[in-house]
């Protein structure tokens, strides 16, 4: 990627030489360990909020607000690995203040937290087993850089634009937030009739993620040229790499679609793209299409 000229975001927290989480279960609850296993799988790849899926399991409500961690501090000047993932946070920014502003409407910066091991967040504990994950409560991005390791190795989704794509994706849930659909999809999940019903929401809510992803993609290679001669192919890789269907066939040699939260590999694929290929988050509308 041709990010020299990207500048590096003020709102990253580096709290990697912090001692971790703390706590015991999410958001002060008692939840059991075959649920919290359930909410790690479901979440591990760019995954909606996992306390959603743990709110639901202990009975809904506010998540408690967890201990205020350490005050954290910018990443070293030479830590290469974190500076990049500051410079698409900085690239996320810039592009959704201007989508935000032509529809008279006013981007919120997220924060992005780095973190080994656990961390305390206003869904409770994050633990770098989840993946990179979104906190509505708090409005931050949370990823253990360790994570890319897997993506390349783990997932065979190598490149610098699949890197990218994580970042995006979580970004694209702060933008959900922001425009009240994650508090809705919330709610509904919390009133479904069944789990199949509830876990339909939640695979459209990731696929609007996916497509927004693609649209930040879009719209910040046009204004800046920062994506190389098929790097669009690797967030598409990644993209595909896990998809439910994949990750299930991997997991357990069978396919169960019903329990999908994210979406198959064709319809991440198919939704990344249409945001790239459109460049308008007006064509990400998930929630209004019978055709997923």
């Amino acid at each position: 990627m041709r990010l020299d000229n990207s500048r590096d975001s003020d709102n990253v927290e580096d709290r990697r030489d912090d001692s971790g989480g703390g706590g015991g279960g999410f958001g002060g609850r008692s939840i059991g360990l075959g649920t919290i296993v359930i909410a790690l799988a479901a979440s591990y790849f760019f995954g909606i909020d996992p306390q959603i899926i743990l709110g639901l399991a202990g009975g809904g409500g506010t998540p408690t607000t967890a201990a205020a961690p350490a005050p954290a501090h910018k990443p070293p000047a030479d830590d290469a690995p974190a500076h990049f993932v500051s410079k698409i946070l900085a690239e996320t920014e810039d592009t959704w203040t201007l989508i935000f502003r032509e529809s008279g409407k006013q981007y919120q910066d997220p924060k992005l937290v780095l973190f080994r091991g656990a961390t305390q967040t206003a869904c409770g504990t994050g633990q770098t087993a989840m993946g990179p994950f979104y906190c509505p409560g708090d409005q931050k991005v949370y990823i253990d850089l360790d994570f890319y390791r897997d993506l390349r190795e783990r997932f065979h989704a190598p490149g610098e634009f699949a890197q990218a794509y994580v970042i995006a994706h979580e970004v694209g849930h702060h933008v959900q937030n922001l425009l009240g659909v994650s508090q809705k999809v919330q709610n509904a999940r919390q009133h479904a009739h069944s789990d199949v019903e509830a876990n339909a929401l939640s695979v459209r809510l990731e696929l609007q993620a996916d497509c927004y992803a693609g649209v930040w993609a879009k719209r910040t290679d046009t204004v800046k040229g920062i994506l190389e001669p098929g790097e669009v192919e690797q967030a598409l890789t990644a993209a595909a790499a896990i998809g439910d269907d994949r990750l299930q066939k991997q997991a357990r040699g069978t396919v169960v679609p019903e329990t999908f939260t994210h979406g198959s590999s064709e319809q991440r694929v198919r939704w990344f793209r249409r945001g790239f290929d459109g460049g308008d988050p007006r064509q990400c509308d998930t929630f209004r299409t019978s055709q997923l």
